[in-house]
């Protein structure tokens, strides 16, 4: 099952930051289109235990079968680490989300930035009103309606640009196809 997958966090370390939020949502595995509800997993109404055990058990992520959970995300080298980091903390046996099938878009995203880095976030590629650096503060502010409202536009933007790619990829394919047929 494909899903999207993201989290937020208080910082970029996570050896010194914390997981605050993990959001994830079936997609129809051929046209990223969302197929069951966005699930926000918020440490502020428990703790992030509790929401690193909720994810581990509920979504599919641990089962042995690896196609029973594909995380499709922006940069998953992130989460994943995250996830590692932050399940050896709170003493659960580590969540690895790259030792499975996962389909990561920021190789995508770099290569539609003429192959740089710098300027393929999220942010730049799609209609994503803005990055997340300003999620630390709003958590220390406890501006929760704010985060989850970031959370949902973020999402939608994702989704959207997802399916775009959905389509067009594979047309492009068969263009790219054509030509070296014709070059040979």
């Amino acid at each position: 099952m494909n899903c999207y997958l993201d989290i937020e966090t208080t910082g970029l370390d996570p050896l010194q930051s914390k997981i605050i939020t993990i959001q994830y949502m079936q997609l129809e595995r051929n046209t990223a289109m969302p197929v069951g509800p966005l699930k926000i997993l918020k440490e502020w109404e428990s703790d992030e235990k509790t929401i690193l055990k909720k994810f581990i058990s509920d979504s599919g992520v641990a089962d042995k079968y690896p196609f029973a959970f594909i995380p499709v995300g922006y940069n998953l080298e992130f989460e994943h680490k995250f996830f590692w980091q932050r399940c050896m903390s709170n003493a659960l046996q580590p969540v690895d989300i790259l030792n499975r099938p996962f389909l990561d878009l920021k190789t995508v995203g770099v290569i539609m930035n003429r192959g740089e880095f710098k300027g393929a976030s999220l942010d730049k590629l799609t209609n994503k009103p803005q990055s997340g650096s300003a999620i630390p503060r709003l958590y220390r502010e406890k501006n929760y309606g704010e985060i989850e409202s970031y959370i949902k536009k973020e999402t939608e933007s994702f989704c959207k640009w997802l399916a775009k790619l959905y389509v067009r990829l594979p047309k492009l394919r068969y263009e790219i196809l054509d030509d070296l047929t014709r070059e040979n």
